[in-house]
């Protein structure tokens, strides 16, 4: 399997995986990017989007391009935390227990309509996520990277689900929103379903993978070494922080936040090819980064106003350095 010795073999790497997401998600790149982005910064991604845009599928192709272990995990009301985790079993012929791991014990999990799930189940994935490790009766397993937590929501369809509260919202590093696809490339996924070329099954599609989990540690590796420079980290710092002086928010980016922005934008930075960070990557990471770590104030939203609006007119706003 291929791995990165270089940033240019890391930036031809990460082009080959998007360029195979990209033959099964017709019409999304900038989603297929986004969630490349995470995986390679380690974060975890929270998918908004309506039914049958394609975001079980995305997660599904993510894993056979990257050879990686995948679970996926319906949330409903009757979910327990163990369902998640794991549990304990007691085995009665040699009277000792054993522990069943459950499906968050792998590299790529879907945690399909997370909102669905009660507060308590909500939380011990939320634990597992921030961890990095699971316990179970008082023994800690360690989750081999990279581990990923794809969590969907419907944004139209809120009877019977149980929002996340802004502090669990902030364990994910990205909230990205799936909408649907041009009329163009509508047409083109149609005439592909139509003609075979474009398969249910991701072996028909013709997906192979590319590289492995030592691939995308490589890439994470590369990606750590890209330059931040004092002036890119003083912009990305007063785009923060403006957002806790806005009039229209009530809460602002955290720290964790700037952090997010700064890791996020060195990942954008070697998908084009660069050993350093440029504005335009803070601004294009920044939707994604901050939508879901702000919130409107009353006021704001009966005047018609929204956090991408609000955003818009940050980035508009704050002044960015010469390049």
């Amino acid at each position: 399997m291929k791995t990165a010795e270089t940033l240019e073999q890391a930036t031809a790497l990460a082009a080959d995986i998007e360029a195979q997401l990209n033959r099964v998600l017709i019409g999304q790149p900038e989603v297929t990017r986004q969630v490349l982005i995470a995986l390679i910064t380690g974060g975890h991604v929270l998918i908004e989007g309506v039914p049958g845009l394609g975001k079980t599928l995305l997660a599904r192709s993510l894993a056979r391009v990257l050879k990686l272990d995948f679970q996926r995990i319906q949330f409903t009301p009757d979910l327990m935390p163990t369902d998640v985790t794991g549990h304990a079993i007691y085995d009665a012929g040699n009277a000792t227990f054993h522990i069943r791991k459950g499906p968050a014990f792998t590299n790529l999990l879907l945690a399909d309509e997370i909102n669905r799930a009660p507060a308590k189940t909500q939380a011990a994935l939320l634990e597992v996520m921030q961890e990095r490790q699971i316990t179970i009766e008082g023994e800690s397993f360690s989750l081999a990277p990279p581990f990923v937590v794809l969590a969907t929501q419907n944004p139209l369809d809120q009877e019977g689900t149980y929002p996340l509260p802004e502090a669990e919202l902030d364990r994910f590093l990205f909230k990205i929103l799936i909408g649907y696809p041009e009329q163009e490339d509508e047409a083109r996924m149609l005439r592909m379903v139509l003609d075979g070329t474009l398969a249910d099954s991701l072996d028909d599609a013709g997906l192979s993978a590319v590289t492995d989990s030592a691939g995308v540690l490589s890439l994470s590796h590369w990606a750590e070494q890209v330059l931040l420079d004092d002036a890119i980290l003083d912009y990305l710092l007063r785009l923060a922080r403006a957002t806790r002086d806005h009039p229209a928010l009530v809460q602002g980016a955290s720290p964790r936040a700037s952090i997010a922005l700064a890791r996020a934008a060195k990942s954008y930075a070697l998908l084009d090819g660069r050993d350093f960070v440029i504005p335009d990557d803070i601004k294009a990471v920044a939707p994604p980064v901050l939508r879901h770590r702000l919130r409107l104030g009353v006021d704001a939203e009966l005047e018609g106003q929204t956090v991408e609006t609000v955003l818009t007119h940050l980035l508009e706003q704050v002044e960015a350095p010469r390049q």
